[in-house]
């Protein structure tokens, strides 16, 4: 049965995000909200975890794996970032982007693409979402709560906990969040490129 923290998503209470990270750090999956969607969560070097993020979304070995860090300090850490992609990613963070990079040997291989060998990078603008890495001070594994044959994210916490109080950990309630797909931008040889355009707006790249 999952548990369910009311947290205030522009003052988030401190005990309950430390008691969220506790719940992360023992193995728990959980849903929080991003300036996004509600998505779901872990911890990144947790395959029993990350397997059980897999089977609630049906995701397979060549879907985009995202990490979601506190600061370019830490993307620095797990991609092979250059200066113009720093300079760019910078600019735009936080905020509602996805950035594909090549991923370095500190990202486990499983999350990375298994092609490419890339991975995702988030810096979400949300006070709650910010709080957890700030007190995990590592990333964290995470996915959009799209179920399979959905098109659009969960917005609605309680909904969420009817739906998987049994697969998740916890479920932290920060009120309605409404699904606005995050901006993917791919950093390729040529080049960063707009790979699909969504909430946010990088005005350099049009």
């Amino acid at each position: 049965m999952a548990q369910y923290f009311e947290i205030h998503p522009e003052n988030p209470q401190q005990r309950l995000i430390h008691r969220a990270v506790e719940i992360i750090n023992n193995g728990g999956v959980i849903a929080y909200p991003t300036d996004s969607s509600y998505a779901l969560a872990c911890h990144i070097g947790d395959k029993q975890a990350l397997d059980k993020i897999r089977r609630i979304r049906q995701l397979s070995d060549k879907h985009n794996f995202t990490l979601v860090c506190k600061d370019l300090t830490q993307v620095s850490i797990f991609t092979k970032i250059g200066n113009d992609a720093f300079r760019l990613i910078k600019r735009l963070t936080p905020g509602p982007f996805t950035f594909i990079l090549k991923a370095t040997r500190e990202v486990p291989r499983r999350l990375q693409h298994a092609r490419r060998k890339t991975i995702g990078i988030r810096i979400p603008d949300h006070p709650v979402a910010q709080m957890l890495l700030q007190d995990l001070a590592e990333p964290l594994f995470s996915t959009t709560l799209i179920f399979p044959g959905e098109e659009e994210a969960m917005v609605d916490p309680y909904e969420i906990r009817e739906r998987l109080e049994h697969e998740l950990d916890l479920v932290i309630d920060a009120g309605i969040v409404e699904y606005h797909p995050t901006t993917i931008i791919a950093f390729e040889d040529a080049g960063p490129e707009i790979i699909r355009q969504g909430k946010g707006i990088a005005a350099m790249l049009e």
